[in-house]
């Protein structure tokens, strides 16, 4: 009742303040309290000030850019964005909720995994944060059992690319993981010593005309293009170290090559791990680096996860989400 007396934009004010869930709570006490916590300007400013600070984002919650994009004072009285449904829908803590409050049939279905043999889910790891970074996440995701148990080590290499290991996700489910390498690892040391940029033999370019501008395509050489018609996702390591250049269109280019729906199905998901080398470096929030990589370009299922290479943090969230995904396909 002392709120109510005070002015519309004190009372915003204040509500600032306030955690988005604090202000849901908020709405459930009154009708007028109810429409007042949906003002579009309290929302969008928790959209904005919230969103650097998100660990995750997918194909289902990413933003239009434009929501946080154009100033609020360009927007018309009739195209106002609902900023509330956005922040619900883009938050990572609103999506694990949704999550969780499904029905459950783990039970069910170990009893009929039990009764079929199914393969290794099969993952191709690619990307510059698998060379770049101080920390090599490879070597440490070998060497953390306590975080990610190496279930078998590979029985064959693709000569010159990479290899194969299986892990086991929560003492469960076996998966494996072939790391591709844009070239030898002789290669790749001459060039972090003399701090060059190590050729990628993984692809080969095409250049077309498009309108007026050329634009850069790439193609896999036959051994990359044998690992991607076998395995069920991908998994890209981006560097998301923000004192670093990058090259987010020809990361595009190289990522659409990989998943080229000729090379095999078009629904394969897509994990993007948004990689720094330890927890004290800057990093580009995952959401920024959506946008850059134009992953809404793709027509499926994808997610970015902020990942350390040191710690391995975040890491599991988004071999979950991945293994979720290709069980999803597999089940279809």
């Amino acid at each position: 009742a002392a709120l109510d007396g005070f002015q519309i934009d004190v009372q915003l004010n204040i509500m600032s303040f306030l955690s988005p869930q604090d202000l849901c709570h908020l709405g459930s006490t009154s009708c007028y309290w109810r429409a007042a916590v949906q003002d579009p300007l309290l929302w969008r400013y928790f959209l904005l000030r919230d969103l650097p600070f998100w660990t995750s984002v997918d194909w289902k919650s990413l933003p239009d850019v434009e929501v946080f994009s154009k100033a609020f004072s360009d927007v018309s009285d009739n195209t106002l964005y609902d900023y509330m449904a956005v922040y619900k829908k883009s938050c990572p803590q609103s999506r694990r909720s949704l999550k969780s409050s499904r029905p459950r049939y783990g039970a069910v279905t170990s009893f009929l995994q039990s009764l079929v043999t199914q393969a290794e889910p099969r993952f191709a790891m690619f990307g510059p944060g698998l060379e770049e970074l101080d920390d090599s996440l490879v070597q440490k995701m070998m060497t953390c059992p306590e975080i990610l148990l190496v279930a078998g080590l590979p029985q064959r290499q693709i000569h010159g690319i990479g290899s194969g290991v299986s892990f086991q996700f929560n003492n469960n489910q076996k998966f494996n993981i072939l790391t591709l390498y844009s070239t030898t690892s002789v290669e790749r040391r001459r060039a972090r010593a003399e701090q060059a940029v190590a050729v990628n033999k993984m692809f080969y370019q095409e250049n077309s005309i498009v309108g007026n501008q050329q634009a850069v395509h790439y193609s896999v050489i036959a051994q990359v293009k044998k690992v991607c018609e076998v395995v069920n996702g991908f998994i890209y390591v981006a560097n998301a170290e923000a004192h670093k250049k990058h090259d987010r269109q020809e990361e595009l280019a190289r990522i659409l090559a990989m998943i080229d729906p000729a090379l095999g199905p078009p629904n394969r998901p897509l994990l993007v791990l948004s990689c720094v080398s330890h927890v004290g470096v800057k990093r580009i929030p995952c959401v920024y680096m959506a946008h850059q990589l134009q992953l809404n370009l793709l027509r499926q299922p994808w997610m970015v996860q902020d990942a350390v290479a040191a710690t391995l943090a975040g890491l599991l969230n988004g071999i979950e989400w991945l293994l979720e995904e290709a069980n999803c396909k597999n089940a279809q």
